[in-house]
């Protein structure tokens, strides 16, 4: 399922290679994707789960914008 209603965001911290995910927030959800792949399959995270994936990112040191 794709979301293109919404506006996809990358973090600042994507790589040149475009090894990165993308982000679009929705009204009861944050939607990821593979920014190497658009049409692909997208990830909807609720608000309660975005928080300790974040928490997971910045500890393995991975801190997204």
């Amino acid at each position: 399922m794709t979301t293109p209603e919404h506006a996809w965001f990358k973090s600042s911290y994507s790589d040149a290679g475009q090894n990165c995910l993308e982000a679009a927030l929705l009204p009861s959800a944050i939607a990821l994707r593979d920014s190497k792949h658009s049409a692909g399959p997208v990830l909807h995270l609720s608000p309660t789960a975005w928080r300790p994936f974040l928490a997971h990112l910045a500890e393995r040191g991975a801190t997204p914008s």
